[in-house]
């Protein structure tokens, strides 16, 4: 029986560390940012309705999905995002459950299902057995995102403020990496975890 695991995170806590970590160790890895992109690429269903809703400025001049006038629709925008979450998500999770058909019929013991807003849908926390976390303080997340970014303390806390607290998240996660030390600490918590598994 395949155990399916959600991993996320919030924006610069290291989700995407982990993640590759937990590929290394050979774990297989269901990586929903990545469906995302491909569920918009030119001429997709997502794209279609993307265009349609948003109009031709999310275009790049070539015809791709130009994820900065997208993401500068949406970002103070709390309609357009869940318009875009509406419209997208349902094209997402069917490649997602496509992906976890084909894993399971190849018997794997574990999927890590790495999602940003697992815990902000209901729908792709559904099909999760076990859910972890990877979370740090709020001050260093705003830090380690300002130096990644190269963004203000303004524009950082305004990111955050967009997404479901860590600590809100921390209360639905059943596992917790704790990220605000060095990179081998926070290796050393997920072997840990990867042996309680």
């Amino acid at each position: 029986m395949t155990k399916i695991i959600g991993l996320s995170g919030g924006i610069a806590t290291g989700k995407s560390t982990v993640s590759q970590y937990l590929r290394e160790k050979g774990f297989d890895i269901i990586d929903a940012d990545l469906i995302a992109r491909q569920v918009v690429v030119p001429s997709s269903e997502g794209l279609t309705r993307l265009l349609a809703h948003f109009g031709p400025s999310v275009l790049t001049p070539d015809g791709q999905l130009d994820r900065q006038a997208l993401g500068e629709r949406i970002f103070n925008d709390d309609q357009a995002r869940q318009d875009l979450n509406d419209m997208l998500h349902p094209l997402i999770l069917g490649e997602i459950k496509a992906e976890i058909a084909r894993l399971q019929a190849a018997q794997v013991a574990y999927i890590i299902l790495d999602v940003p807003l697992l815990f902000e849908s209901s729908q792709f926390r559904a099909i999760c057995q076990q859910t972890l976390l990877i979370w740090l303080p709020e001050d260093l997340q705003i830090e380690r995102l300002m130096a990644r970014d190269n963004l203000t303390k303004v524009q950082a806390q305004a990111r955050l403020a967009a997404q479901m607290p860590l600590e809100d998240k921390k209360k639905l996660a059943d596992d917790v990496i704790d990220n605000s030390g060095s990179r081998q600490e926070t290796y050393q918590q997920v072997d840990q975890w990867i042996t309680r598994l």
